[in-house]
């Protein structure tokens, strides 16, 4: 790995200042530059530890393969429904008051 230090030159730091919207008057460019070469000197640190392994390897993953079928299958018959409980009328379950009185 090459050792060259990165830095940012003037038109990208132009370009930098233009999009955080900041302008170059009310900013010394002398320590803006060189706050942004160390951020950037940072990147280069980081870019020295090994990133080959897949950061996705630590969740489990979902093979396609191992879902199911998408095939249509017939739903519970309404005479069904009414088995499951006592509160199914004219086709609608009967179900508690979930707004209360601030809504």
């Amino acid at each position: 790995m090459s050792e060259t230090k990165h830095t940012v030159d003037e038109d990208t730091l132009e370009k930098l200042l233009y999009l955080s919207r900041l302008s170059p008057e009310s900013t010394d460019m002398a320590t803006l530059k060189k706050q942004v070469d160390d951020i950037v000197g940072y990147f280069d640190i980081l870019s020295k530890y090994d990133d080959s392994e897949n950061p996705y390897d630590a969740y489990p993953s979902t093979k396609a393969d191992a879902l199911r079928e998408d095939e249509i299958v017939p739903g519970l018959e309404i005479h069904d429904v009414k088995k499951v409980t006592d509160k199914f009328m004219d086709g609608y379950f009967q179900v508690p008051k979930v707004l209360g009185e601030g809504a």
